[in-house]
């Protein structure tokens, strides 16, 4: 048994799959004496592929972003093509029989240890070009899909060091049915991922890729926060029986899809959707939400090979906008940054500081046409829609000044768009509530806002000074701690008496316990993981505005997290005992 931190509820049990990056030693090392050559072959192909690619690439950013951004990709083509470099991986395949991810990891491996002794920040800097080098060249020598198909049984769990978006894109349409990660927590990529497929999943657990193998049999219950692996035949019987029970739990609330969300005392809330993809705007409307609170434009750029152009973006928007449910969408713009990143936006060597750095609103300032292009797909693709059902929403506003300099770039892409006779629309224009400092000026900000968004889980970590994907500090990143509900409250009240649309579109929203304590707030519209839908659609039933605002009081007189988090099980236990399975402990 291993214990993590659970992020997204249920027991499932299935067949590992491990992801491992070229920076974990890969399992077969050395090769037989007939299969040199073939091996040579594939270090030269994947060679010549990769340095491709790195040619479109920088092709692109050099047409889209600019020369200095575009440069970095010609610097990594010539470390590809230095000799020095080939004869070191090929020399280690001829004569010691290294596999050529074996090489790449040696490679590195001498890298790191010449690098270490070096103080110096551009020669530090050297180094991450050669990982991100190694890292594509890896990549291209493996093909994930086709690793599943010759043999792997699903459903699978995938087992990682921590889930991104390019990987869950390789993965493709193969059946996952947990995931399991070294690092993260409750609002890592991986968790946000498993929460909108609504399967089962742990972060946080060290070490797990060296003790756990592709094809070993492994349970994941993500209440709890913990795995098993080298079941014996009664507990895989028993833990199939308890993912069975989950699973036909979840398909009764779902048939709930087609009615409204009602309290029980009649009021009618909005249940909206965080989504990434077309896939998931699709998966809303089958779990009955009333559109998308929250479209993360980013996963279109971290899953493409190079720069989504304005037609690609448009395009793109609009299949969103289509799918949705009542063609309502809120999309956001960029938020690149932290956790988040794309080497041809100068991420790539790292910041000391991610989180509070160069992301979000302040790095879409710093490249105005890339924003700029974004702006008026937007616009464009909201053109064939009734105005109101698509809006504009911004990450990490902090300021009014960066709140007038987001108008001031939209008026500039309207008159753009006239210009060239492009038909676009008009659209409400939002801000998401993520920094503190804007909480704290909440109401001069409404000035120039039509709505309000709040980004709990950054929110979260920015009010408690730690890192959400850090399992080191995931006990203070925790939605249900005082200042945290004290913070929210002030907001939601705020923008109530001003008339202002308010939306928590923070994984908090699909959480039962948290649900409760917005709704005693005065919220009416939550954005949550599709797969939520049917739960807080049927939570809303058993409880009344008056009774969620004295479950409210009362929990804001307690003074630590582990007491409040005490007090909502109990009384979930006490509203709806059969929902506790749907909630992580």
């Amino acid at each position: 048994m291993k214990k993590g931190i659970p992020v997204s509820p249920g027991v499932s049990i299935g067949t590992a799959y491990c992801i491992s990056e070229i920076f974990v030693r890969p399992e077969k090392t050395h090769l037989e004496e007939d299969a040199v050559g073939e091996e040579l072959a594939r270090f030269e192909s994947a060679k010549e592929q990769t340095i491709r690619d790195l040619k479109a690439l920088e092709s692109k950013v050099y047409a889209q972003v600019g020369p200095s951004e575009a440069a970095v990709f010609a610097m990594h083509q010539s470390i590809l093509c230095d000799n020095a470099f080939t004869k070191k991986v090929s020399g280690w395949i001829v004569d010691e029989k290294l596999t050529v991810q074996a090489a790449l990891h040696r490679f590195l491996e001498e890298y790191s240890v010449l690098f270490s002794k070096t103080k110096d920040e551009y020669l530090q800097e050297r180094f991450a070009d050669i990982r991100d080098v190694v890292s594509r060249l890896s990549a291209s020598l493996t093909d994930v899909k086709n690793e599943i198909d010759r043999g792997l049984e699903g459903p699978l769990i995938v087992v990682a060091d921590e889930l991104l978006p390019s990987q869950v894109v390789l993965l493709g349409d193969v059946e996952v049915k947990g995931i399991v990660t070294q690092a993260g927590g409750p609002t890592s990529h991986a968790a946000i991922i498993a929460r909108s497929k609504g399967i089962p999943a742990v972060s946080g657990v060290p070490g797990i890729l060296r003790q756990i193998k592709t094809g070993d049999t492994i349970m994941v219950d993500g209440r709890e926060g913990v795995i098993r692996y080298n079941l014996d035949p009664e507990s895989i019987a028993a833990y199939r029986k308890l993912e069975r029970e989950f699973f036909d739990f979840k398909d009764q609330l779902a048939e709930n899809r087609d009615e409204p969300t009602i309290t029980a005392d009649g009021l009618e809330l909005e249940l909206l959707a965080n989504i990434n993809s077309t896939t998931d705007a699709e998966s809303a409307v089958a779990m009955g939400g009333n559109g998308v609170g929250l479209y993360r434009t980013e996963y279109l750029y971290l899953t493409h090979p190079n720069v989504p152009d304005e037609e690609e973006q448009y395009e793109n928007y609009r299949r969103v906008i289509q799918s949705a449910p009542n063609n309502q969408v809120t999309i956001r713009t960029l938020d690149i940054g932290g956790d988040k990143t794309v080497p041809y936006l100068g991420h790539n060597h790292q910041e000391s500081n991610p989180f509070m750095g160069w992301r979000s609103i302040r790095l879409s300032f710093e490249h105005p046409e890339l924003f700029n292009t974004q702006i008026r797909a937007i616009l464009r693709a909201a053109a064939d829609f009734e105005f109101g059902k698509v809006r504009m929403l911004f990450p990490m506003v902090t300021t009014v000044d960066e709140m007038r300099r987001v108008r001031s770039m939209v008026r500039r892409a309207m008159k753009q768009l006239v210009s060239l006779g492009k038909p676009f629309a008009n659209v409400p224009i939002g801000m998401m509530l993520e920094v503190p400092a804007a909480a704290i000026m909440m109401d001069t900000l409404l000035e120039g806002c039509d709505f309000v968004s709040v980004g709990s889980n950054d929110l979260v970590q920015y009010l408690m000074a730690a890192d959400r994907d850090n399992p080191k500090v995931s006990h203070l990143c925790q939605p249900l701690s005082p200042p945290v509900l004290r913070v929210l409250k002030n907001v939601i009240r705020i923008c109530n008496q001003n008339n202002t649309p308010i939306t928590v579109c923070g994984e908090m929203a699909g959480q039962p316990k948290a649900f409760v304590l917005l709704l005693g707030m005065g919220l009416k519209k939550f954005s949550m993981s599709p797969a939520f839908i049917p739960t807080i659609k049927e939570l809303a039933k058993v409880i009344s505005r008056a009774e969620a605002a004295q479950i409210l009081q009362n929990a804001l007189k307690l003074k630590t997290t582990s007491q409040v988090q005490r007090y909502m099980a109990g009384q979930l236990q006490r509203l709806a005992p059969k929902f506790t399975i749907l909630d992580t402990a």
